[in-house]
């Protein structure tokens, strides 16, 4: 049997307090915008380091995003963050006309992603963001696996590209297992397990439940593909359709709403290209509520048991 294994447990701002820190000591025209919660979204990366390039604008996500905006058509780029919930859906229309209008290398972190933020119940938790950053022309979103990798594409957010670009990640620890050696590339992923039963398409948090799936099925002699999809847009094409081709069936997984998310992006992949049988893994059209981050998960069926539940129900449907 194939077992996971991982480094540490480490919250993915982890990742992007240490993804600011390099890349703002790389490049003297990073300057970052926070909004009353520095520490808590990782924003301390550089507000410690570089406090003349820290600007702390308060509860107020609206002008937060105005004047990242402002600062870009300087010459600068703003790195603006808060929670998730906040950063998006309040300032969407700021994000839509003032950023993505005008194609600003604006760089957005949405921490405290999904529903495992746990206690602070459904104002706090962030599970609508992908839907409404999807479709705004412009727009880069990235999902990452772990705090390695979130580290990674804080920094590929600059270096690869020249616009807005979203950074999705969460507040609990968790399992960091990405390889450290793995080139980051937008619009690409990581093809984490091969098999040929069915593919599982999961992105964030959620891979890691995909892999504990992966070995809970194999014990089943049922041998998946596990795909790491850290870029939902732009989304990795090819790979979505040579794996579908191989598996023949899929499962999406993200903490998420299914609706507008990851599983709607590879099911939009698939379906012009080589439509498949595909459950979803997420939250299904309700909001979340206060509780522990992992028995959430459970209770909302977004956890390695109902994607091996999915997983079945996929092969059933396999022609």
């Amino acid at each position: 049997m194939s077992t996971v294994s991982y480094r540490n447990l480490i919250p993915t701002r982890q990742g992007f307090h240490n993804g600011i820190k390099i890349i703002a000591g790389k490049n003297r025209n990073i300057v970052g915008i926070g909004s009353d919660i520095t520490v808590s979204v990782g924003m301390d990366g550089i507000a410690n380091d570089f406090p003349q390039r820290f600007f702390s604008l308060g509860i107020a996500e609206q002008n937060a995003v105005t004047f990242a905006a402002g600062l870009a058509l300087t010459g600068k780029i703003p790195f603006v963050a808060s929670y998730a919930t906040f950063i998006v859906m309040r300032a969407l229309d700021q994000i839509r006309v003032s950023v993505c209008y005008n194609n600003l290398p604006v760089k957005i972190g949405g921490a405290h992603a999904g529903i495992s933020v746990g206690p602070d119940g459904a104002t706090h938790q962030a599970l609508e963001d992908i839907s409404a950053l999807r479709a705004l022309p412009n727009m880069v979103i990235l999902s990452p696996a772990d705090a390695s990798q979130t580290e990674k594409a804080v920094i590929a957010a600059v270096e690869q590209y020249n616009g807005p670009v979203y950074i999705r990640y969460g507040r609990e620890a968790m399992p960091d297992f990405t390889d450290i050696q793995e080139p980051f590339i937008i619009g690409k992923s990581q093809v984490l397990r091969e098999g040929k039963d069915c593919v599982i398409y999961a992105t964030g948090h959620l891979v890691w439940e995909a892999l504990m799936a992966y070995d809970i099925l194999k014990q089943q002699n049922i041998i998946c593909t596990v795909v790491n999809i850290y870029s939902i847009k732009p989304i990795d094409v090819e790979t979505i359709i040579e794996t579908a081709k191989v598996c023949k069936c899929a499962v999406t997984a993200e903490e998420h709403q299914i609706i507008g998310g990851l599983g709607s992006a590879v099911t939009e992949v698939l379906s012009t290209n080589f439509p498949v049988p595909v459950e979803m893994v997420g939250i299904n059209n309700c909001f979340g509520e206060s509780g522990k981050p992992l028995e959430l998960m459970h209770k909302y069926k977004i956890d390695r048991y109902a994607i091996v539940e999915s997983v079945k129900k996929s092969l059933k449907r396999k022609i």
